[in-house]
C-alpha cells in the first residue's frame, strides 16, 4: 500500500446551517476527551491493581481566528448570547480545511454551536500586521465526514 501524504492546510472555511459565515487562517481545539475513572480491583495473585476506564466524554472548544472584516456576523452571533438568546444562537455547522489551490480536503460537521467568546483585535499602530479577531464555539459534538 502507498503512503500517502499528511494533509497541508492553507486556509479555514466556516459555514453554519447553509450560511457562509467566511474563511479563517487558524482553526484549534478540534478534538474530545473522557474523564479517566480509578477504581481498585484484584489482580491475578490477589494483589490490589488500579484501573482505568473511560469517564463523561468532553469536547472541546474550538477557536477560529481570522482577519478582521467589516462583516458583523461573528459580532451579530455573540449578541444573541449575550442577550440570552441562547436557543436563537445555537447552530449546526461544518469546519472544512481547504489546501493551497482552494480544493477542500478534510470536513467536520458540529452540532448546537454557540459563540462562548470573541474578541476582537488588539490595537497597535506601530507595526505593519493584519488586525486578527478570534471566536471560541461551545459545541454537543462533532465528527470527521471526509
Amino acid at each position: 500500500m502507498a503512503e500517502k501524504d499528511p494533509l497541508v492546510s492553507s486556509w479555514f472555511g466556516v459555514e453554519f446551517q447553509g450560511q457562509i459565515v467566511g474563511a479563517f487562517r487558524e482553526c484549534t481545539g478540534l478534538g474530545s476527551e473522557n474523564e479517566i475513572v480509578e477504581y481498585k480491583a484484584s489482580g491475578p495473585r490477589g494483589e490490589f491493581v488500579i484501573k482505568k476506564v473511560p469517564g463523561r466524554l468532553k469536547w472541546n472548544n474550538i477557536t477560529l481566528k481570522r482577519g478582521i472584516t467589516d462583516s458583523m456576523d461573528m459580532w451579530q452571533w455573540r449578541k444573541l448570547v449575550e442577550q440570552g438568546k441562547i436557543d436563537e444562537a445555537r447552530k449546526n455547522g461544518t469546519i472544512t480545511m481547504y489546501n493551497q489551490q482552494g480544493e477542500p480536503v478534510a470536513r467536520w460537521n458540529f452540532i448546537n454551536a454557540w459563540p462562548s467568546k470573541l474578541t476582537g483585535p488588539s490595537a497597535n499602530a506601530s507595526n505593519n500586521e493584519v488586525a486578527i479577531e478570534e471566536l471560541e464555539i461551545t459545541h454537543e459534538g462533532y465528527e470527521r465526514v471526509s
